[in-house]
């Protein structure tokens, strides 16, 4: 099976694009064009300023804040595979874990920040011992996601 939260994503970004025209727009015109009169419901266009471009940090660091990332799952061949990169603003670099079927041997999930940060943390069977690969942020997948992984993860874990 094969699944991504690109959908997800997609509209994280979306919403970051919009927010940040919205922004532009009003100081354009509010500064360059004088199009927009103040006091604008009785605030002045300074603090209309600071009050948008404060909600404006607020919306471009929630992503950033709650790690989310996209993942990609298959174990559609004799491998696991998740491949991950963050998915806020400023994007990091890519990421992939493959495991044999048979040496993968469990996870750990992890949830801070009263649940709304979740991390997955695989662990792979060597000759020398368990290998602990980095935590995977799972927190912008939907619930039925994650729950369609934990069960494919069941599956594959070692007793």
């Amino acid at each position: 099976m094969t699944f991504d939260n690109s959908k997800t994503i997609i509209g994280v970004r979306i919403k970051l694009f919009a927010v940040t025209v919205i922004l532009i727009a009003y100081l354009i015109l509010a500064y360059v064009s004088n199009f927009i009169e103040f006091p604008l419901l009785g605030m002045s266009d300074t603090a209309w300023t600071v009050i948008l471009t404060v909600l404006w940090i607020f919306l471009i660091i929630i992503p950033m804040f709650l790690n989310y990332q996209f993942v990609f799952f298959s174990d559609d061949t004799e491998k696991i595979i998740i491949r991950y990169f963050n998915a806020g603003i400023v994007g990091g670099r890519k990421n992939s874990v493959e495991i044999d079927k048979r040496a993968f041997v469990g996870y750990k999930l992890e949830k801070r920040f009263f649940g709304l940060i979740s991390s997955l943390t695989l662990f792979q069977k060597f000759s020398e011992g368990v290998a602990k690969y980095p935590p995977v942020y799972i927190s912008a997948l939907t619930r039925e996601e994650k729950l369609k992984l934990f069960k494919l993860l069941d599956s594959y874990a070692k007793e």
